[in-house]
């Protein structure tokens, strides 16, 4: 029998790496919807190779021109609202790889229209991991997560339990500006900071490692997901990411968990379940026996210490630094600050008298979510003016 199967976010990088996937084995799978954004092009030939009856695209002048083309049996929606249309019954798999805090309300309303899900989005598990923790267990919802580190965590454990875990660490390959003076960083270019030299990715998410944002959200991610303590877990530099991450037992036992630097591994294994074997490259012994593996300097990745100010309890300070850090490196972006000033406007706004209050504060709901974005956002602007 088939397995049928939804993909949110299907012309990202994540998404992309899936369908290639798929390509090649699509007699076993039948594809129910494809989301996207703005790229409707990229949908639309998707759709087309996979024969996709069921498309959503968000953007309205994305959704207006993928109207005009010949779309035969292909159902085209808006918003997110029309899964109770698409869906009508539990379909078999989910990947959530919308990029950014847009990816939460998705992943949400999904959860019930399908018996596994896996998460690709960290803004999702950090800010409405007991919202969707929730749904997972109210719909009887399996949950894998798709990012390197937790999937080599989530496959470390398997015969073990958390409560046997002394600490776990997290790799980092130091992102693109890894040989980049501290002194220079400042002035670094859009172009310098998207180019990473392991991975793929993104653009939001190639400033994230250069900042190494990317590895805070991680460590905040697993806390969340494997129901640890902070000073369960810490950061290792890595530069090769060919380690994803190091657990290290009660009984004194350690595991590596390392693969090829490629998305495809965990992705492949969330999509099947280790019952299919997936061609890799030979062992390399070069990495292995070379593996530098360093604390990171702080005082050029400042973004680090904010780890510190993170407290075991339930809070909506993460929630706070996650929403705005996308507003900032969207500005990043659009040239309208300085590289360096995505942390530093980032540790002032979590010291505001008005934010650090959400340390005590649970956010019940996404449009609470929602409502601190705005006034997020609303703050940010008025700092940069």
């Amino acid at each position: 029998m088939k397995k049928r199967i939804a993909i949110l976010g299907s012309t990202g990088s994540i998404g992309k790496t899936l369908i290639e996937i798929i390509k090649k084995d699509k007699k076993n799978f039948d594809i129910i919807l494809l989301t996207a954004d703005t790229n409707y092009k990229e949908i639309l030939k998707q759709a087309k190779i996979l024969k996709v009856k069921n498309l959503i695209i968000t953007d309205k002048k994305a959704f207006l021109n993928l109207s005009r083309n010949k779309l035969g049996k292909i159902k085209i929606f808006n918003n997110y609202n029309s899964f109770n249309k698409i869906f009508k019954k539990k379909i078999d798999y989910v990947m959530s790889s919308i990029s950014g805090i847009n990816g939460l309300i998705p992943t949400i309303k999904i959860i019930k229209f399908t018996k596994k899900i896996a998460i690709a989005n960290k803004e999702s598990i950090i800010c409405g991991w007991h919202l969707i923790k929730k749904d997972l267990k109210k719909f009887k919802t399996t949950f894998v997560p798709v990012d390197s580190e937790h999937f080599s965590i989530f496959y470390s454990l398997k015969g073990n339990k958390i409560f046997n875990v002394e600490k776990i660490y997290l790799t980092a390959s130091g992102g693109p500006l890894i040989n980049t003076p501290k002194t220079k960083l400042k002035n670094v270019k859009i172009s310098e900071a998207i180019k990473h030299p392991n991975w793929k990715m993104g653009k939001k998410i190639s400033v994230d490692s250069a900042t190494m944002m990317n590895k805070v959200f991680e460590i905040m991610e697993a806390k969340k997901i494997f129901n640890l303590k902070y000073e369960s877990l810490d950061i290792l530099v890595h530069p090769s990411s060919y380690v994803h991450a190091i657990v290290k037992f009660n009984d004194g036992m350690l595991k590596i968990i390392a693969h090829d630097t490629n998305m495809k591994i965990p992705i492949f294994n969330s999509l099947y379940n280790s019952q299919k074997k997936i061609k890799t490259d030979e062992l390399n012994l070069k990495k292995l026996n070379f593996l530098d593996l360093k604390k990171v300097d702080i005082d050029k990745f400042p973004s680090i210490k904010i780890i510190k100010k993170l407290k075991n309890e339930e809070s909506s300070l993460e929630t706070i630094i996650v929403l705005a850090n996308d507003i900032l490196v969207d500005l990043f972006l659009l040239k309208k600050i300085y590289f360096t000033d995505i942390v530093s406007f980032l540790q002032k706004l979590i010291n505001m008298k008005k934010f650090n209050s959400y340390r005590l504060i649970k956010l019940k709901d996404i449009s609470s979510i929602i409502l601190l974005n705005n006034q997020l956002r609303e703050t940010i602007n008025k700092m940069i003016k």
